[in-house]
């Protein structure tokens, strides 16, 4: 059984200063991924023992950014889905194993003000055919900070959060569909009807302490490859960012 890991740390060099390695050496990931590194080449030395390292790194500075630590090499590493438009930000990174492809992806946010819904949009229909490609020749393992909390049960409070960034109607819709075309949340398919299940807590308003969250940090499969999902945990007790570590163990 493998064990990954997926977590969007909110800035790499800070989260370090807050026990990154010691919950990085705590959770014993055979894969672990990050999201919103928030940095470039060169600013930080991370020493993970046994974990081979790939960062996907923003051309912007202190902005966006992924990386993948696994212990077991892949046969390939792509960077981005090859489409010049979307790949500016270092948001995907695709490892390619013999049985298959393990992806992580920091999802852009629509922004305040819905200023960005409209590429947002644009990169989940290409995000979608990316993975649709990728699927008829292995099955996919996805994982990342998708910014949408699918329905009302993924977060504190639905009623205020219509016409908000993570919770539009197409945010939400686009990921429908997303999941119609052979994916699988791997949390809701082990825990379909839990709540106060959050992996996001806002740093105003207490909302942490509160438990007022949103859950919009997944791990995703191949609809074929359901059947070997073992569990999907959400470690809500791992601080260090404004987001918690998620995990996926999975007979593969």
């Amino acid at each position: 059984m493998k064990k990954f890991i997926s977590w969007n740390v909110n800035g790499i060099r800070a989260c370090v200063q807050k026990d990154f390695l010691e919950s990085f050496k705590k959770l014993d990931a055979d894969a672990f991924c990050i999201q919103e590194s928030k940095m470039q080449q060169g600013q930080l030395d991370l020493q993970l023992e046994g974990y081979k390292q790939y960062w996907n790194y923003a051309e912007r500075k202190g902005y966006s950014g992924t990386a993948i630590f696994v212990k077991e090499e892949p046969l390939n590493v792509f960077y981005g889905m090859g489409i010049e438009e979307h790949d500016t930000e270092g948001r995907v990174i695709t490892l390619e194993y013999k049985d298959y492809y393990l992806i992580t992806v920091y999802t852009p946010n629509s922004g305040s003000e819905l200023k960005r819904l409209d590429y947002r949009m644009d990169w989940e229909d290409e995000f979608k055919k990316y993975l649709e490609k990728l699927d008829k020749n292995k099955p996919l393992i996805i994982c990342g900070d998708l910014n949408v909390a699918h329905k009302e049960i993924d977060l504190k409070n639905p009623s205020s959060n219509h016409k908000n960034a993570g919770f539009t109607d197409e945010e939400r819709g686009k990921f429908s569909i997303l999941l119609d075309s052979g994916f699988v949340d791997s949390f809701r398919y082990f825990y379909p009807d839990k709540k106060d299940a959050y992996s996001w807590w806002s740093y105003r308003f207490n909302a942490r302490s509160r438990n007022a969250g949103w859950r919009i940090d997944y791990f995703l499969t191949s609809e074929r490859i359901k059947d070997k999902m073992q569990d999907a945990i959400i470690h809500a007790d791992i601080l260090g960012s404004d987001h918690c570590p998620v995990e996926l163990d999975i007979d593969i």
